[in-house]
């Protein structure tokens, strides 16, 4: 199951939230939960509200499919905080100038899903395993150090040590 919430045109810049929301991605929403009410960060007001909404509609949509749900089985699978318009004002500056302000906007979506159970592994057929007790070869695949070649061509020897072992 998934579901999203979005508020959009949030009054804090996208660089500012998106400190708070590189934390909660990908976790459970309880630890998300915990980690935005204990944050310092004025973001982590907003993104606790969308994060909130998203879950609620998690819920009205199990309840419309009739579908069990439990909010502690939700993931953070998708957040995301994107610039919106930003306005423009001025204020006053020396020798009648003016400088601009810049005011700016953000969306915040987020996306919650239930937690996918582990996928089934693949059955062992026997005719997997014959097949690689027939190919085994005795060496290993590999060739006699003597008959090697390198990249170049050429053929290598077997290097000895001076206790006289390769």
């Amino acid at each position: 199951m998934r579901a999203r919430a979005i508020q959009r045109t949030v009054r804090q810049s996208a660089r500012k939230m998106r400190l708070v929301m590189d934390q909660i991605r990908g976790a459970r929403v309880p630890e998300a939960y915990a980690v935005l009410r204990f944050s310092k960060k004025l973001a982590a007001k907003q993104i606790h509200k969308v994060l909130k909404s998203a879950v609620a509609n998690a819920e009205q949509q199990a309840r419309r499919q009739n579908a069990a749900f439990d909010p502690d089985g939700l993931r953070v699978a998708y957040a995301v905080v994107n610039e919106g318009p930003t306005l423009k004002r001025f204020t006053s500056a020396a020798m009648g100038r003016a400088t601009p302000i810049l005011k700016r906007t953000s969306h915040v979506e987020i996306h919650v899903a239930g937690e996918a159970p582990p996928a089934p592994k693949p059955p062992s057929s026997k005719a997997a395993a014959a097949r690689s007790e027939t190919t085994a070869p005795d060496s290993g695949g590999k060739k006699p150090a003597a008959a090697r070649q390198s990249k170049t061509g050429t053929r290598t020897k077997a290097r000895t040590t001076k206790n006289g072992s390769e």
